[in-house]
This record gives structure tokens, sequence and C-alpha cells, in this order.
């Protein structure tokens, strides 16, 4: 095939379209992806691989094609699931038909490009080594990287090398964020619960509010924040995202509050010394305000960091399509649970730009854009062809 050569028919891509529109009518969030896997199984069917894993931690899928000579194993990983947010999209005629769930994210375009690639898989199989393209459950919540890896059947597809691509609005359509080393920062929910005594409202005396400790905690989770942004070596926030104080009631004092609050830092070990430093506060908070308390963590991400062979194979796949590479804008911010493949293998995620002009990623009207499926699809050929002939 020549580099220039379409990868994808009119057919395939007025196919590819209609289908991400169709994941985007029907969201499944982590953990309840079973329909989303059901019509994904359907579409890398037809595309006949050597084998094709389903129920894989979870809900989900591995496609493998082999090649007829030894070679490395090279994975490409996108994933299933969607959002808990409501959609405000009403004038798209393929917006979300589930009340509070929306793929406000691009998981639905980004599932599309693989399917893309099964698609030329199947006409053009690799000459060597063999191909794995992963359909990963539970993203959004950082437990699915962990479950694929965790389950049995991962010594079968386990890769040499692990590739992914996420689409980037703020950027344009044409232009990539890669870099080598840290790629996204680490992050967790931390759940603080402060339990005291309720009393009558005429009666706060004979009771034991929290609100004191949740008025000191606030400010004082904040303030753990520091660095101007993520390219300080130093990056720290504390993010408060929910706070619930007593009920909601005029003749209760209250005696139970909850906190939530994201810790977000640049690696592992500066996550663990926040985590130290959030947890000091509220045992101060606790004692100062006689309550005892509870700290629980959710949605736990390690960073993520490219490493040096697979972000080379990137960055080449990328400049021979043309694809202006940024530097700038990485790490990101944002988490994501793709990095648990680097304890497997050489493993790099890009941001592919979708657009400067367009709805943030998990803002309620966000929408996946298609030009993006041939493009990304083509990425990732460039990058299989370099890998396996």
């Amino acid at each position: 095939m020549a580099d220039d050569a379409p990868i994808l028919t009119n057919r395939d891509v007025a196919e590819l379209n209609e289908f991400r529109r169709t994941l985007h009518r029907h969201p499944e969030v982590s953990g309840e992806e079973a329909e989303t896997a059901a019509r994904v199984t359907a579409m890398l069917e037809a595309t006949a691989p050597g084998r094709l894993l389903t129920g894989l931690g979870g809900h989900g899928l591995a496609a493998v094609y082999e090649g007829s000579a030894d070679g490395p194993a090279v994975m490409l990983r996108c994933e299933l699931d969607a959002l808990p947010i409501e959609e405000q999209n009403p004038d798209l005629p393929y917006r979300s038909t589930v009340p509070g769930k929306g793929h406000l994210c691009g998981h639905d375009g980004h599932m599309a490009i693989l399917l893309a690639v099964a698609r030329w898989l199947h006409r053009n199989p690799p000459a060597m080594g063999r191909v794995i393209l992963l359909f990963q459950p539970a993203e959004e919540d950082g437990s699915g990287a962990a479950k694929v890896i965790g389950d049995p059947r991962f010594g079968e597809i386990r890769p040499d090398i692990a590739l992914s691509l996420h689409n980037y609005p703020g950027v344009p359509e044409g232009e990539a964020l890669l870099a080598e080393g840290i790629a996204n920062c680490a992050s967790r929910g931390m759940k603080i619960l402060l339990k005291g005594r309720t009393a009558h409202a005429s009666e706060p005396e004979n009771g034991l509010s929290p609100a004191p400790a949740l008025a000191r905690l606030i400010p004082a989770l904040t303030a753990l924040s520091r660095g101007a942004d993520v390219d300080d070596p130093d990056f720290a926030l504390a993010t408060v995202t929910h706070a619930r104080l007593g009920e909601p009631a005029f003749g209760i004092a209250p005696g139970e509050a909850e906190l939530r609050v994201t810790l977000r830092s640049r690696t592992d070990a500066q996550m663990q010394a926040l985590v130290e430093a959030a947890e000091d506060l509220v045992v101060a908070a606790s004692v100062e305000g006689g309550l005892a308390h509870e700290v629980s963590y959710h949605d736990i991400f390690r960073h993520c960091e490219n490493a040096p062979v697979a972000t080379r194979i990137l960055t080449e796949a990328l400049e021979a399509g043309g694809i202006t590479v940024r530097r700038d804008g990485v790490p990101m911010r944002a988490s994501e649970d793709f990095g648990r493949f680097g304890d497997h293998a050489s493993a790099a995620m890009v941001f592919l730009g979708s657009g400067v002009d367009t709805p943030r990623l998990h803002n309620p009207d966000f929408d996946f854009p298609d030009s993006l499926i041939p493009i990304g699809a083509r990425l990732f050929v460039r990058a299989l062809r370099s890998c396996l002939g």
C-alpha cells in the first residue's frame, strides 16, 4: 500500500460515521458498557480477527490480528464508556437518548477510529507479529485498565508496544500534542466524612456540629494547591467538588458532613505526599472539633508516562502524515488510566487536535468531530506499518 493511498472507502467512512452516532445516542457509563460492547463486537466480527476476547476486565473486548511471521505485539487501545453528564445539544439529531448520560469525551469517536483500523487489517493483515485492538471498559472512573490487566486472559494479549490517542479540543485539527515523559497527571478523589452528633436546632450546644471543621477544611485543602501550572515541577491541585452538611431541614443542628476533593499531581510519588498532607489536615480538623472521621479514595489514576520507543513510533507516524507535532501543553492536568499499560509495554498516548472554537471535554455540549476518524485511523495504520510491515 502506498503511503498516500486511502485506507477507508467512501462506504467505510459513511458507515463508521453512522456507527459513531449510534454509539452517541446510546451512552453507557463505566461498568455498564454491555450494549456498547455488543455493538462493537458485531462490527469486529465482520473483520474476521484471528481471536476475539469478550468480557475482558468487565465488558472489555480485544480483537487480535496475526501476522504470518514472528514479530512484536502492538496494542491500540480505545475506551468504551461515556460520562454521567446530561447532554445539552438540543439541535443534534443523534444526541443522547439516555437521561443524565452522554458521550461527552469522545470515546464514541475513538471506538470508530479503531473499528476503521480493524477494517484495514481485514484487508491488509500484518506481515509479522500481531495487532491487538483493545476496547477498554471503565476508563472514566480509573478502574478499567487495572481490571483488564488483572484479567487472567491478559497474558494472551500482553503487548510489547501500546499506543493510544485522545481527541483534544483547543488544538486545531491537523495538529497533535506529543512528548516523551509525563503525559497525564496522577489524580484521585478523596471522600471525607466528619461525624459528630445531631441536636435540636434550638439547642445546638447539646450536639456536636461538624460545620466549623468543614468550614476550616475547604480553604485548607484548597491551599494545598501549588505551582502556576502543570509545567511547574512541584505542581499540585486540590479541587473541592462537593460538600454536604447535615440534612435539608430547619429543626436539626447537623451531626455529619461530607466533603469531596480531587487531588492532582504530576507524578505518583508527588501524589503520595499530597495525600499525606491532606489527611493531616483532616485529622487536625477532626481532633479540634472532637469529631470522628473517615477517609476513602475513589477514581484513582496513576500518572501516565510516554516511553521513548512508543513516542518515537507515534512521532514518526504523525510527521509522515504531515501532522504538526507540538510539545507544548504536555503533560496534561487531566488524568488517564492508559498509563498502567506502561508497566507491561512501551506505551505512549498522543492528543489529536479536534478544533479550536469547540466545546471542551466533559462540557455538556461536546461532540466528537467525525472528520477525525480517518485522520486517527491513518495515524495508527502508519504506526502499525512501521512496527509490523
